[in-house]
């Protein structure tokens, strides 16, 4: 991997390199699992031509596809009919030659042009990630591009796809790279005023225009980490426990959520001992909905270790939903929240609870009066409906509602900071920052080089130009093979 040193100091990786002619070659396969209609093949290093030429005969013009008859080198079998397509380094995916070819998507197919190109000499078997690995060390994407690459493959919701792509193409990885020249430059003044301090044509107050970049730069980036925690929330999902005494229909909530039967349902209360996860797609918005044990006294130790799990989870869950069997008067229909706060161990940071008075259609005229569809109250910042879960009555209007909840907690735009590694690398730049500025007062020029050196360094393992070998294998191990 080549490296430079850029103005004010800082060491690069990641940079645009010139392929090396003693490189492994590396071919997979890069689509789906056959069977398939359409099977893509991919090779890339310097011997991809030579392995296109044995295998096609010859090589289609750059970035054009060309009709081939695939064969066997050795034996002169053909294998199939292919497209063939020749991507000449620099310019392709990984900055060096790259040859495909699309087959059908036969197992048998696949395994003969497999078996072929792995017999070629200087060929072998990709690694999870290595085209993207490659396309990295080239150049041609940052370590938030290849974030965003992974996201978008793991994708499962709309909101999800929206976040990655914008990742892939830069995002926050544009923006970072921006901020670090921008230390960069606020650094030279610094140094300049440090080295050339006894020049005459040097001009006396240097530092201070420096420190007004560093305050601007602070408060962008301390914005963008306003937005980080839906961020990351936004790639793992919003997580909703649904928590309340036994036998109050929380499990069947559980399944209209999942329009499937993810849980038992039954009339015995404590049936629920663990909690049971299952992921969503609500509105195009990820949420992993728990279904909890019934939350009571018990002599039961397997079901006491139930309702502790359930207690920990529901403290943990971004959103409770708390059940209760609207029939049952003796059952409290505000529950004391602060108190469960502290059962919960959490005393001071209760997640957002809505109060769900389920089995309302088993209410008698005896029971108090109800809303047929559902009752809003907003007091003590929860939310309570009255719906039935058996019928289905209510639950139109406490799933609009669920969706414009998720839709204020996302918000429109995309969050700039999608993961834990982001959000540490700009709190540690704000960190840098904030002593820069605290030493502007004491003018020590050369603490002020040191902290805006040391921000400008932080921003660049941001997005792979600084010291990342050691956050590299991390990132690509979660790769398929043939991407």
């Amino acid at each position: 991997m080549a490296l430079d040193l850029p103005a004010g100091g800082a060491l690069r990786c990641g940079a645009m390199t010139k392929p090396n002619p003693n490189r492994d070659t590396i071919f997979a396969l890069s689509s789906g699992r056959p069977p398939a209609a359409i099977a893509v093949v991919r090779i890339s290093g310097p011997r991809a031509r030579a392995a296109l030429e044995a295998l096609a005969r010859r090589v289609p013009e750059p970035r054009r596809a060309g009709l081939a008859r695939v064969r066997d080198p050795e034996t002169g079998e053909p294998i199939d009919e292919a497209l063939a397509l020749w991507f000449p380094g620099p310019k392709s995916e990984t900055g060096e030659d790259v040859a495909e070819l699309q087959l059908h998507g036969g197992p048998a197919v696949i395994a003969a042009v497999l078996r072929v190109l792995g017999r070629i000499e200087g060929l072998r078997l990709a690694e999870p990630g290595e085209f993207t690995r490659r396309a990295f060390e080239a150049g041609q994407l940052d370590l938030t591009a290849v974030e965003g690459l992974a996201d978008l493959i793991g994708a499962e919701t709309e909101a999800q796809r929206r976040q990655a792509f914008r990742q892939l193409k830069g995002l926050l990885g544009a923006r970072a790279e921006t901020w670090r020249q921008r230390l960069i430059e606020a650094l030279a003044l610094v140094e300049a005023r440090i080295d050339f301090s006894d020049e005459a044509d040097v001009p006396e107050d240097l530092v201070g225009p420096a420190l007004a970049v560093a305050r601007g730069l602070r408060g962008e980036i301390a914005e963008a980490l306003s937005g980080a925690a839906r961020g990351e929330r936004l790639r793992d999902g919003l997580v909703v426990a649904i928590a309340g005494p036994p036998n109050a229909g929380k499990s069947t909530l559980l399944n209209r959520m999942a329009r499937r039967e993810a849980a038992i349902v039954s009339p015995i209360p404590g049936t629920t001992r663990d909690v049971i996860e299952v992921h969503l797609d609500l509105g195009g918005y990820p949420v992993t909905v728990l279904d909890t044990a019934g939350i009571r006294d018990s002599t039961d130790p397997v079901e006491q270790e139930g309702v502790r799990r359930a207690r920990q989870r529901a403290s943990e869950a971004d959103l409770v939903l708390w059940v209760t069997d609207a029939t049952d008067e003796t059952e409290e229909s505000e529950p004391d929240l602060k108190q469960k706060a502290t059962d919960w161990g959490n005393e001071g940071s209760l997640p957002a609870v809505w109060i769900i008075r389920n089995k309302v259609d088993l209410l008698t005229p005896n029971n108090k009066v109800y809303n047929d569809s559902y009752k809003s109250e907003y007091r003590l910042s929860n939310i309570a409906f009255y719906l039935s879960a058996s019928t289905g009555a209510g639950l139109d209007s406490f799933f609009a509602q669920l969706g414009h909840h998720l839709g204020n907690y996302f918000g429109s735009e995309p969050a700039l900071v999608s993961r834990e590694r982001h959000r540490k690398a700009l709190e540690a730049t704000v960190v840098h920052l904030d002593r820069a500025l605290a030493d502007g007062a004491g003018g020590r020029e050369d603490i002020i080089a040191e902290e805006l050196r040391a921000a400008a360094n932080t921003l660049g393992r941001l997005v792979g130009r600084v010291d990342v070998e050691d956050v590299l294998d991390t990132i690509f191990r979660d790769f398929c093979i043939g991407k």
